[in-house]
């Protein structure tokens, strides 16, 4: 993580921090805030409502060091995430600075961007349902239902396949990259195996996955489909699209089923992950062959692991003791996915 420093003058992202911490800063007086943080912005739950401040950042695949970078990325979340959670996503505002001091709209020229969402009950969040023993079929058919209502309408996407692929193999080398770093200390040959299974997958069954780009079903979709993310009270609201990059939105939909999956079961619930898979097979009516989606889970499982670990690359990392622990839940998804497709492979092809 690179901090943009501020510039002279202006109110520093502490200054933004403790401003929207205090109840006084908002004119419907919460009676308190809560504030969470994460890699990229600062979350501020005051009241009814949710403000979100994004860091002046910048990460490999994302960009935040400007204000003019952070209102464009403020008013792309409210535009995309309105796709699947409309009543949630209320507005972009300013955060001025006037005559020394910060307010929440008002007159002045802006010294941020907040993105105001309506705060949604956590206990109906799925992860909750999930950890919570909540979840019933219910739950789940209506969630199929409004993801295949999203899909459907999702705006197809035109790649090269070999462009495509080319990016699945990127994708492997970065992870390979990673998890094999000696500063971590993971089983080499665990990681070995999965990246071994991937790309014979991709060299053996690679036709499959350009099918799908000629029948045109990768789509500009969601981009980060896990529980903590999925709100079903009484409707069903999918926040957190990915709007920072246009290209980590641009997936199979059963890829992106398949992450959900992966995530069901890390928590508890593979029942889910299948009774959704099957679900949205049904739904769609074009879900791919076994086997692909095995690979897109195995895939999506050992990026998550990759993800995780490499929060220790930073020089101060949030919660340093947390990553290990889950690098390694989802290496051992991978690991079975990874056998799974071996056996697969030596099968015929589509079964």
């Amino acid at each position: 993580m690179q901090p943009i420093a501020a510039a002279n003058g202006a109110p520093s992202l502490a200054d933004k921090v403790a401003f929207l911490n205090s109840p006084s800063a908002y004119d419907f007086a919460p009676g308190e805030v809560a504030s969470r943080e994460t890699h990229m912005s600062w979350v501020f739950l005051a009241g009814s409502q949710v403000y979100k401040l994004k860091k002046p950042v910048r990460f490999p695949y994302l960009d935040f060091s400007t204000l003019a970078r952070r209102e464009a990325a403020c008013r792309a979340e409210l535009r995309l995430n309105r796709r699947l959670a409309a009543d949630v996503y209320l507005d972009v505002v300013p955060l001025v600075a006037r005559g020394g001091a910060l307010s929440i709209g008002g007159e002045g020229p802006p010294a941020d961007w907040l993105v105001v969402m309506q705060r949604l009950d956590e206990r109906f969040m799925l992860d909750r349902l999930i950890v919570e023993r909540r979840l019933t079929r219910v739950h789940l058919d209506r969630l199929a239902d409004t993801l295949a209502h999203f899909y459907r309408a999702a705006q197809p996407v035109l790649l090269s396949p070999a462009v495509h692929l080319a990016d699945w193999r990127r994708s492997f080398d970065d992870n390979k990259r990673v998890l094999l770093d000696a500063l971590f200390r993971l089983p080499a040959g665990v990681v070995q195996d999965i990246d071994r299974a991937q790309r014979r997958f991709l060299d053996v069954r690679g036709a499959a996955i350009a099918a799908r780009l000629r029948h045109r079903r990768v789509v500009d979709g969601h981009g980060d489909l896990r529980p903590e993310h999925i709100f079903i009270g009484d409707r069903v609201n999918i926040i957190d699209c990915l709007e920072f990059n246009d290209r980590l939105r641009i997936n199979d939909p059963f890829d992106e089923v398949a992450f959900l999956s992966l995530e069901c079961e890390r928590l508890g619930a593979a029942w889910a992950g299948d009774y959704l898979w099957r679900r949205m097979k049904h739904l769609l009516r074009d879900g791919p062959a076994d086997e692909l989606f095995a690979f897109y889970r195995c895939h999506r499982a050992t990026l998550r692991a990759r993800l995780a670990i490499a929060h220790l690359y930073e020089e101060h990392p949030r919660m340093p003791e947390k990553w290990p622990r889950q690098c390694m839940d989802y290496l051992g998804i991978a690991a079975r996915g990874a056998r799974q497709l071996e056996r697969m492979l030596r099968r015929p092809s589509g079964r």
